[in-house]
C-alpha cells in the first residue's frame, strides 16, 4: 500500500511538472507575439536562449516518467498517464519550439521596418492561447468532453490561418520589395497554427488516458 501511495504522489508531482513547463511555454509563446509587435528584437533573442531550458525542462519529465514505468511497471490507466506525459511534454516542447521560431522572424524583421503587422495575428495567438486554458482544465480533471472542444478551437484557428495567408499574398502582390518581409509574417502565421495543432494532440492524449484508444480531434 506504502508502495502504490508513493506512486501516485511520485505521479503527482510529474503531473505538476507538466502543468509547469505548460505555463512557461505559453509565456514563451505570449512573449514572442509581443516581441513581434513590438519590433522587440532584444525580447526575442531572450525567448531563443531560454528555450534551451525548456527543453530541458521535457527531459526531465521523460527520464522521470520512464523511470516510474521501470520501477513501479503500472498497467491500465496508470500506464497511459505515463505515457500521456511523455507525449504531452513532447507536445510542450514543439510548442515552446513555434515560439522560438517567432521569435527568429521578429528578428528577421528587424527593428526598423515600417510593414504592418496584421492585428489578425494576434487574435490568432489568443485563440491558440485559449485553447491551451482548455487543454489544461481537460488534462487536470481527464474530461474528454472538455477536451473535444478543442476541435472546434481548432478549426477557428485554421480559419484565421487562411485568411490571414490569403491577405498576405495579395500584399506582396501590392509591395514586391517587401517580400522577404511579409514571408516572415507568413511563417508566424504557420508557426501559431502549428502552435495550436499540438494543443489538439493533448486533447487526444486525454482520450487515450480515459478509454484507451487513440481519437483524432482533427478529422
Amino acid at each position: 500500500m506504502a508502495l502504490r501511495g508513493q506512486f501516485y504522489d511520485e505521479l503527482a508531482s510529474l503531473q505538476f511538472n507538466i502543468k509547469k513547463l505548460a505555463v512557461n511555454c505559453v509565456n514563451a509563446f505570449e512573449q514572442s507575439i509581443d516581441s513581434l509587435y513590438d519590433h522587440d528584437v532584444e525580447k526575442a533573442q531572450q525567448i531563443i536562449e531560454n528555450d534551451q531550458y525548456l527543453d530541458q525542462e521535457e527531459v526531465a519529465i521523460n527520464e522521470k516518467a520512464i523511470l516510474l514505468i521501470a520501477r513501479q511497471q503500472p498497467v491500465a490507466t496508470d500506464l497511459r498517464r505515463l505515457i500521456v506525459a511523455i507525449k504531452t511534454s513532447t507536445d510542450l516542447e514543439r510548442m515552446a519550439d513555434h515560439a522560438t521560431n517567432i521569435a527568429k522572424s521578429t528578428i528577421h524583421l528587424g527593428k526598423e521596418h515600417d510593414l504592418p503587422i496584421n492585428p489578425a495575428l494576434r487574435e490568432m495567438a489568443n485563440q491558440a492561447m485559449e485553447m491551451v486554458d482548455v487543454a489544461t482544465k481537460a488534462f487536470e480533471h481527464e474530461d474528454i468532453s472538455l477536451a473535444r472542444t478543442l476541435a472546434d478551437m481548432d478549426d477557428k484557428v485554421d480559419n484565421m490561418y487562411g485568411k490571414i495567408t490569403k491577405e498576405l499574398m495579395e500584399l506582396s502582390a501590392d509591395h514586391p520589395q517587401n517580400i522577404q518581409h511579409i514571408m516572415q509574417l507568413a511563417f508566424v502565421g504557420r508557426y501559431i497554427e502549428r502552435f495550436a495543432d499540438h494543443i489538439t494532440n493533448i486533447g487526444e492524449n486525454i482520450f487515450y488516458i480515459v478509454k484507451g484508444e487513440t481519437f483524432d480531434l482533427n478529422e
